[in-house]
């Protein structure tokens, strides 16, 4: 492996790292001003994944546990999640969007496919292909 094409790929993710970040915090902005990044994440795992225990989202999102619980507190606040008890853990707590709360993620949700469209106009088939099996591949590598 050539080392300038590793100082490449390392240039490349903090580019992308720096618009991800920016992206996100757009994202949440756009579900509420007062919603942070990791709300905006916990937001968007229950939509994608339905009605969680908060315990779950902590794993599933690998943040700690404190921050989930902030965030979930404020999207309870701001009437985007509810936050009732665990039936089969009487210690926990099940999360789930509100009915606003999924209305306001399938806006920003909509508005993130168009804008993933318009950006990838040019780009065919095989070429989003390769580079989502590129993507997934290196991730993997991540995880070994």
């Amino acid at each position: 492996m050539k080392t300038e094409s590793v100082l490449a790929l390392e240039a490349q993710l903090r580019v992308l790292a720096r618009r991800v970040r920016r992206a996100v915090a757009d994202r949440a902005a756009a579900l509420d001003p007062a919603v942070g990044e990791v709300g905006y994440a916990v937001a968007d795992h229950l939509f994608r994944h339905g009605d969680l225990r908060q315990r779950d989202l902590v794993c599933m999102l690998a943040i700690e546990k404190a921050a989930v619980s902030r965030s979930v507190t404020q999207l309870v606040d701001l009437g985007l999640a509810t936050r009732v008890g665990d039936p089969d853990d009487g210690r926990g707590h099940v999360v789930a969007l509100t009915p606003a709360g999924r209305e306001r993620l399938e806006a920003v949700v909509r508005a993130r496919r168009a804008e993933f469209a318009a950006k990838l106009a040019g780009w065919d088939d095989d070429e989003l292909d390769a580079f989502v099996a590129m993507l997934e591949r290196y991730n993997t590598s991540l995880e070994a």
